[in-house]
């Protein structure tokens, strides 16, 4: 497995902790652990009628799955500390394993923030034809795109190892946006494919409607599991759609996912991996075991936030400041958070 890519995360963390001017941390702030993969605009569909039923395949098969999670854990007077960590989980033999990296916790300002970015950036987008486009991103926008730096390289270097699997993504397989470049996930696909994997991207929120309604809160009378393709979809420039996009219910109960599934795998080929997706993880709600175990790992604690914030002090010289939440002081009662999960 290429490491290129942890290594430089381990060395950009701790140097812009050490070479750090500014040591005071404000805490009694809102902490917030990003949300991810969300689709930017709405789109309307339509149904491909009938419904897909699926019959459970019996083959034995690796089903593997990546997340990453960022969290701010304080500000300093120039700019913010921020944690990073993401996390593989894989079944085979019944049995559930993981990987873990990080946290990686840094210290971004306005001064440092296109040096970090770029650092990570060229350790894995180390060729002309993968090249960012978009810039720096802002400073609010750093903790998701190194999330996302992270999470493409999980996902990539799966997707590389997997033999024969199947490769589940947390989202769309939407891209063409600052977090997704087209080439890179065009990469995780075509990797997978070489290796008889194929990807899977559960999306649990989505903006598409049928008829004004989103496609995963329509009431389906058929019996699950089963598919229902979309059709009607177009992509607004410059985003791509890389897979066909379906309404997955694959147990009973009241919840329904979007899924895209490689729009170069053969019909037959996608049908076989839901049905041997359903023999081989649990799918507690309708949702795999190894992606919400991959949420779960990756996910900071309260407990862990404040770890990171005595690191910080004990080990590179930052100072504990507490501030008043000025939302709390002004409104009282009124105050709204600005929390997301």
């Amino acid at each position: 497995m290429d490491t290129i890519l942890p290594r430089r995360f381990i060395e950009t963390s701790l140097q812009s902790l050490t070479c750090s001017q500014v040591k005071t941390i404000q805490l009694n702030q809102q902490y917030f652990q990003q949300a991810f993969n969300i689709e930017s605009h709405t789109q309307a569909a339509r149904f491909k009628l009938p419904p897909i039923s699926l019959k459970p395949r019996l083959a034995g098969t690796t089903v593997a799955a990546v997340d990453t999670s960022t969290m701010k854990i304080g500000e300093t007077s120039s700019g913010i500390l921020l944690a990073v960590r993401g996390a593989t989980v894989w079944r085979q033999n019944r049995n559930y394993r993981y990987t873990r990296l990080g946290p990686f916790i840094f210290h971004i300002t306005e001064e440092n923030k296109q040096e970090v970015y770029r650092s990570l950036e060229k350790a894995y987008f180390d060729s002309p034809l993968c090249k960012n486009h978009y810039g720096s991103p802002s400073l609010l926008q750093m903790p998701t795109r190194i999330a996302c730096l992270l999470e493409r390289w999980l996902q990539l270097m799966l997707a590389k190892t997997l033999n024969e699997g199947l490769v589940l993504l947390d989202g769309s397989l939407t891209a063409g946006t600052p977090d997704t470049p087209i080439h890179l996930l065009k990469d995780i696909l075509s990797a997978a494919r070489s290796r008889g994997s194929t990807v899977l991207a559960f999306s649990k929120m989505t903006t598409l409607r049928v008829n004004g309604r989103l496609i995963t809160d329509l009431p389906f009378e058929h019996k699950p599991p089963f598919l229902i393709g979309m059709d009607g979809l177009k992509s607004k420039p410059p985003t791509v759609l890389l897979g066909d996009v379906y309404v997955a219910k694959l147990a009973h109960g009241n919840y329904a996912f979007r899924l895209d599934i490689d729009r170069e795998v053969i019909f037959e080929h996608r049908i076989w991996s839901i049905e041997k997706l359903l023999v081989n993880d649990a799918l507690s709600q309708g949702y795999p075991e190894t992606l919400r175990l991959a949420h779960i790992l990756c996910t900071f604690t309260a407990n862990e936030v404040i770890a990171m914030q005595h690191f910080a002090v004990r080990r590179h010289g930052f100072r504990l400041v507490s501030r008043p939440d000025m939302h709390s002081v002004l409104f009282g009662p009124f105050s709204r958070g600005e929390v997301c999960s």
